[in-house]
């Protein structure tokens, strides 16, 4: 998912629509109060000196809705956002970004459960299959399934490494009647015509290379994974529960419409080669709904 920046300014005598509710000695919006902005959105919840700070519900026109905490005008602490389509992501925000423990449950029914970073799926987590039930679990990295992670079926699994949404290296699959076969997933040649010019996939095939069977052993999918570097240029990183915030990000009230949620993985009991791409979208634009209310 890319996150498109705002062109909206905000004016000499800013026209900050109707509002009905509490002010400071200032004169500025400040306490509980609704509000009704010019593009036809509204807020009901907490001000603090003419920004939304608190609880809050703010409804898009398009039939959007985050219910949740703001800080100085921003998504900022636990919320749920709803979306026109039905999905909805519910846990925690900084600076107007999924990131923290949250879960997602896409249009489809399928459901992410676990760590988010800017806006993305990063860290630990479980993603849910709902036309099979078959489950990922493990490591993500930047949205992508990436480190060790377990793809767990309804009679069989798979525990091993994955790279680019792709399983890839040496793994096994443990089967219900109480057996394991090793083996590893290894890169698999492309047939291709004598006058075709060869081209890089873009998600690389691999097939299942078996080497033995053995009794049930241990292991775990847990890894750690560190949030990425910085951009060169950009603000440096904030540690704790503040993250940078990039120049040219949309508003908080820019209206979010989620993606195509990832392709389903199949349950079948022979071992397959090669996962779907769970990045193809599942989280949403924030580019619509824009006019966003200004400080007073």
């Amino acid at each position: 998912m890319s996150d498109s920046g705002s062109d909206f300014e905000e004016e000499a005598e800013p026209d900050l629509g109707e509002y009905d509710g509490e002010r400071n000695d200032a004169g500025e919006r400040h306490g509980q109060g609704k509000a009704r902005l010019p593009n036809g959105d509204t807020y009901d919840g907490a001000y603090e000196s003419g920004r939304r700070h608190g609880q809050g519900t703010y409804r898009f026109k398009n039939g959007a809705r985050y219910v949740g905490e703001y800080q100085q005008n921003r998504k900022h602490g636990g919320g749920a956002f709803l979306y026109p389509d039905g999905s909805k992501y519910e846990g925690d925000w900084v600076d107007d970004q999924r990131q923290g423990q949250g879960v997602y449950t896409y249009a489809n029914g399928d459901v992410y459960s676990g760590d988010w970073f800017t806006h993305l799926r990063h860290g630990q987590g479980v993603y849910t299959y709902a036309d099979t039930g078959s489950k990922y679990i493990g490591t993500w990295v930047n949205g992508k399934q990436e480190g060790a992670a377990e793809l767990a079926h309804h009679n069989h699994r798979y525990q091993g490494k994955f790279s680019n949404n792709t399983i890839f290296g040496p793994g096994k699959y443990i089967f219900d009647i109480g057996c394991e076969q090793h083996g590893s997933y290894v890169q698999a040649e492309q047939e291709k015509e004598e006058e075709e010019e060869e081209e890089p996939l873009a998600v690389p095939v691999t097939r299942w290379n078996p080497e033995k069977i053995s009794s049930l052993t241990l292991w775990s999918p847990t890894e750690e994974v560190q949030p990425p570097a910085p951009v060169v240029g950009e603000p440096a990183e904030v540690t704790g529960s503040d993250a940078a915030v990039h120049p040219g990000e949309q508003d908080a009230e820019t209206a979010e419409t989620p993606g195509e949620s990832p392709e389903r993985v199949t349950a079948e009991a022979e071992p397959t080669s090669k996962l779907p791409d769970s990045t193809g979208g599942g989280e949403p634009d924030e580019d619509t709904g824009r006019n966003n209310e200004t400080r007073e």
